[in-house]
């Protein structure tokens, strides 16, 4: 068995948190509509927000896969949008791979954000697999990253909780609220001077 690694990094337009949803917690919703390519992402074990989580991609009929199985290995959706997932069935494996082990980190950027994919890919026997066959499954995968990225431009409202928006929104309630208790302060300090000098 062999195994043959290769990493690649793309820069989006949007905050890591609001890619890291659309591409892994809630691809199941998304991918189908920015992809025809794609016709259903679906769990068919566990949940997507946890390791062991197994998720079955399918393709349109007529395409030349029919699915494959993605096994969640580890997935951080609080902070560092990290996502450790394998390909462990579909034909895409075919009789000279054993596995697809992949890595896709989602890091803020003045930007957006920076997504750093690493993949590794676990060949069977003597089998080595050649660059052109890894160029065209990484430019499929950069194409829908890209595709993602363009629909939550167009949809800037979609899944903006979690973009790192509620924070901005608290510390200006916070400065709001302090701004009137030193006014009411102020006027009740001023109320106080007017009365001890009447």
């Amino acid at each position: 068995m062999g195994v043959k690694s290769f990493f690649e990094e793309v820069k989006a337009k949007v905050s890591p948190s609001r890619l890291f949803k659309a591409l892994i917690t809630e691809s199941h919703d998304v991918i189908p509509k920015v992809t025809t390519s794609i016709k259903s992402v679906v769990t068919i074990e566990g949940d997507s927000r946890t390791p062991g989580c197994i998720r079955q991609t399918n393709f349109p009929d007529g395409a030349r896969l029919k699915y494959v199985k993605h096994r969640i290995d580890a997935i951080d959706t609080a902070e560092n949008y990290v996502c450790k997932y394998t390909l462990v069935e579909g034909d895409i494996l075919g009789d000279k791979l054993e596995k697809i082990c992949n890595e896709i980190k989602f890091e803020a950027s003045e930007e957006g954000c920076n997504i750093k994919l690493t993949s590794e890919y676990h060949t069977k026997g003597d089998f080595v697999i050649n660059n052109e066959e890894i160029k065209a499954g990484k430019e499929q995968a950069l194409g829908l990253y890209k595709s993602c990225e363009e629909y939550l431009i167009a949809n800037p409202h979609v899944y903006v909780f979690y973009s790192g928006l509620i924070k901005p929104m608290i510390r200006e309630t916070m400065h709001y609220a302090k701004n009137v208790v030193t006014m009411l302060v102020t006027n009740g300090v001023l109320l106080m001077l007017y009365s001890n000098n009447k």
